[in-house]
This record gives structure tokens, sequence and C-alpha cells, in this order.
């Protein structure tokens, strides 16, 4: 069972989360927050495994929450649901420490299937959202199109995880095993000398690779 805080300061919002959540029976909403604080003291008494947090909300913001979240409870995944994707917005969650990031005009299939890929480790970002950040992050930087000591297979791989695609996935995609997929994205991790998918995902449209 997965536990599951929601944080959105308009309650209407607050109560029809839960019900889509609550539809699928792996999932189990532990608490209704109103603000970042209200999600901190949530994760603290009912030790949720995931926080859908909202990033706009009055006194102690989205950013407020996930900080302080991901200070005092790091194992405790954070995924953004907002209805913002700009720049801004974008940053200050992923400079904060959420682990993903998504509209909350996605379908609520897709919202219960974030919420299950954020626990189980898998960064998760809306195509939206990620098309937002290859605009205007990058915008107008030259793209080197090589890196040094990636093979033409890490390339691959280093191209479906900038499409926000997981392992499995990957794996279905270019017709390897899941494992054979995770082995490779530790190397590529390691040659980079990057910390997780996002800062691989970052790097390979910076890098010119996607």
């Amino acid at each position: 069972m997965i536990r599951v805080v929601i944080a959105d300061d308009i309650q209407i919002l607050r109560q029809g989360l839960e019900a889509i959540l609550l539809r699928d029976e792996e999932l189990q909403v532990v608490g209704l927050a109103a603000d970042g604080r209200e999600a901190w003291e949530l994760c603290r008494t009912k030790e949720p495994d995931v926080v859908l947090m909202d990033m706009r909300m009055p006194e102690y913001d989205g950013s407020w929450g996930i900080r302080k979240i991901k200070a005092d409870f790091p194992r405790i995944k954070i995924l953004v649901l907002t209805t913002f994707d700009d720049r801004e917005t974008v940053e200050a969650a992923i400079e904060s420490g959420a682990d993903g990031y998504i509209l909350k005009e996605m379908e609520d299939s897709r919202v219960i299937q974030s919420v299950k890929a954020v626990c189980a480790g898998i960064r998760v970002f809306g195509d939206s959202v990620f098309e937002e950040m290859r605009r205007q992050i990058f915008s107008g930087k030259e793209k080197a199109g090589k890196v040094e000591g990636i093979t033409p297979r890490e390339r691959e791989i280093m191209q479906c995880v900038a499409r926000g695609m997981d392992n499995r996935e990957i794996a279905a995609e270019l017709f390897l095993a899941e494992g054979t997929v995770r082995n490779h994205i530790s190397r590529i991790l390691e040659k980079l000398k990057l910390k997780d998918r996002t800062q691989l995902a970052v790097f390979t449209v910076k890098s010119g690779l996607d």
C-alpha cells in the first residue's frame, strides 16, 4: 500500500484528488494539507510514501514544503501537481528537490500512474513540462552533439530518459532486458558524474544528444 499526503490550498481540489487516488486499491490517502507546512506536519505524524504537492499556496508554498520535507524526511517522494508549467515554477520545484512534476490537466489514470512511479524511484515529468524546460532553460545555448566516452547504445538510452521514459519502457523500445537498461543508466551516471535521471535528462538536452 502506498501512503499519500495531498497538499493543495483549495479544499475541493484536495477532496477531488483524494477521490481519484482512492479509486486504486494500492493507494491510501493518509492526510490532506492546505499548505507546505501542514504537509510537513503530516509527514511527521503520518509517515507517507509520497506527497502530492501544489506549488502556489499562501504563506508556506510548495517550494517551502518540498525543501523542509526533503531535509527532514529524505525517503519521502514528492510529486508536484500544479497548474503552472512556466520556467520559474518548474525550476523552483526541481531546485527544491521534487521527484516529479505533472500538471492538473493530466488524465486521472496518469496521475495515479505517476504517484506509483515516483514511489518506485522513477523521476516523472509531464510532456509539456519537459518541453518547457527544453525550450526556455536551454534556449539559445550551443549544442555539442557529442560527448566523449558515450557509446551509441548509451546515447539511445539517454535519449529515452530525456523523453521521460521509465526503465520498462526503455527496455521495450530498445529490445533490452530491464536489468540491462538499469545497468546502462548506472554506468552513464557514473561516467558523467551525475546524481540521478533528472540531471541525466537535462544533460542530454543541453548537450544536443536528444
